[in-house]
Parts: structure tokens; sequence; C-alpha cells
């Protein structure tokens, strides 16, 4: 993928190597019960307890302490934002970085046409381990993900070496990971998301999750409309850079993914789509271009 000729996005939030911000607000919360704390016992104990606990958030980025749910509506967040989060001037040999902000550039130019300039552009946070966003406490084993209450998209770069394991290298493999995520802030800017959390209110749990699938074919077949707008109007994509795509889209499968952690396909369960289904939505919006031929919700009884 020819990423280099393309201008970099300055919606870069790089919140790598910082700490998780609540460890502050713990230690706040330690400091103002203090005086109280040292004259029990009981207190005493919670000083080192809330000690143990918060070396360990510092050394180990507290991964793996709590969960995230990027599907939350606005509105729903518990955490607050991280503040003085650095933005833009990414060193030049942070190669990574660089590609990723050329990736959301190119979302930002193809979104912006698509929608007639009324595109507000999304920002993309980079961080390690673990970080606070606007839907509660963000994990990097949750993989990338999208929050619609602060309009962010959220990505660890070891996401990368994953989708190598699952036997999707490439630039353009990670790149459709970009786009697809970016898919959801375009479903949030045009009040999908909303329409589908309301109704997944008075859905059963099954019905809730087919919901969630056709959410997220949708913003496969968004990505799609972006790649096909990077490869004939920016002419960036290079041979072999579809089948990459197409193979990280049928690398993230809901049965393949089941299949992989040694449990039984239980399309019930589904909530991002079949490994066909994500790689046609997607090869449908590539091959179209056009985001009204996206409407995986027209079937719905």
């Amino acid at each position: 993928m020819r990423w280099r000729k393309t201008k970099q996005s300055t919606n870069i939030d790089d919140r790598r190597g910082q700490g998780p911000a609540n460890s502050g607000m713990a230690v706040a919360g330690l400091l103002r019960f203090l005086p109280f704390l040292l004259k029990t016992k009981v207190g005493k104990l919670i000083l080192v307890v809330g000690g143990i606990y918060l070396a360990y958030q510092y050394f180990t980025g507290g991964a793996g302490m709590m969960d995230v749910q990027p599907g939350s509506a606005p509105g729903s967040g518990t955490m607050q934002q991280q503040e003085g989060a650095q933005t833009g001037g990414l060193p030049a040999s942070d190669e990574d970085a660089q590609f990723v902000a050329a990736i959301l550039g190119t979302t930002e130019t193809v979104w912006s046409k698509l929608l007639d300039g009324q595109y507000p552009e999304p920002q993309l946070v980079l961080y390690n381990n673990i970080t606070q966003t606007g839907c509660g406490m963000g994990q990097a084993q949750s993989g990338p993900f999208y929050c619609p209450a602060d309009s962010k998209v959220y990505l660890d770069l070891s996401f990368m070496d994953e989708l190598k394991k699952l036997g999707a290298p490439g630039d353009f493999a990670f790149a459709y990971v970009i786009a697809h995520e970016v898919g959801h802030h375009v479903q949030n800017v045009l009040g999908t998301n909303k329409q589908v959390a309301q109704m997944q209110q008075q859905a059963s749990e099954t019905d809730a999750n087919r919901l969630s699938v056709m959410l997220e074919l949708q913003a496969d077949c968004y990505a799609g409309v972006w790649g096909y707008y990077v490869h004939n109007d920016m002419q960036l994509l290079e041979p072999g850079d579809i089948e990459e795509g197409l193979k990280a889209a049928s690398s993230v499968g809901d049965d393949r993914l089941q299949e992989m952690a040694g449990q039984a396909v239980q399309p019930d369960a589904f909530t991002h789509g079949t490994s066909e289904q994500r790689a046609s939505w997607f090869r449908k919006g590539f091959e179209s271009g056009n985001p009204k031929d996206c409407d995986t919700f027209q079937n719905l009884q």
C-alpha cells in the first residue's frame, strides 16, 4: 500500500507510555481519607491493599483489571476523559504510528467527500494496554474499538501482531481494521448507532446480537467503500492489497474465532458476523463505492 504519499491526519491522541489516568484519581481518593484511614487497623489495611493495587497499575498498565463496553450508547460513559494527551507531531521513526495517521487521513478525505463536508472528524487514540474512554475503561485485549460516547477510535498497535496470528498480515489488512472502526463513527454521525441501541433495549438477547451483527457488517461495508476511493481516486493500492483486506475481514468472523477458541459454533451468540459475511460485505462496499449499498438492515423484520 502506497500510504507514504498521503497526508497524515492530525487527529491522533497519543497516550502511549502514559500510566492509567485512574491511578491519579485513586491516589487523590486515598489522600483525601488518609487521616481517617491511619486511625484504624482496617484503614491501614486498605492503604496497603490500595498501594499494591496502584503499584500493579503503574508497572503493568492495569491490563485485565476491568472490562470495556465499546457498544455503549452516548452518555453512558463512566470515566472522565484523560487529560493532557498528545496530538500530532508523531516521530518520523515511529513508522506504525505514521501509518495509522496516514490511513486515518484517507478516511477523513473519503467521508468528508461522501457526506458533503458534513463530517465531524473523529480522534484516534493510540494507547498501551489500558486507557480511559467515554464508554468506560478500554483494554487492548478487547481489540480496536469505537466509542460513540466520545466519538473516538481506540487502538493499541499490538493488534498488528494479533492480525498476523489470525492469518491476516499486511498493511492493508490493518488499514481495513482502522477503516472499519471509522465506519462505526460514520454510523454514529448518521444516527444509526443510536437507533440500533434503542432497538436492542427492547429485544431479546438473540435479536440484540443479530442487530449487533448488522451494525458490524455495515461497518465492514463502509470500510469497503473507503477502499473503493483509496484504490480508484487515490491510487494507493498495490497488487495483493485487496486480498489482504478480504483475508482480514474473514479472519475476525465470529465462527472462525469460536473455532479457534475450541468452542462449538453458536450462531445465536454471533455479534460481528461470519467470516463469509464479513468478507462479502467488505467486497460489496469495495465494488460499489456507494454507502447506500451498505444497508444491512434492509431485511429486518
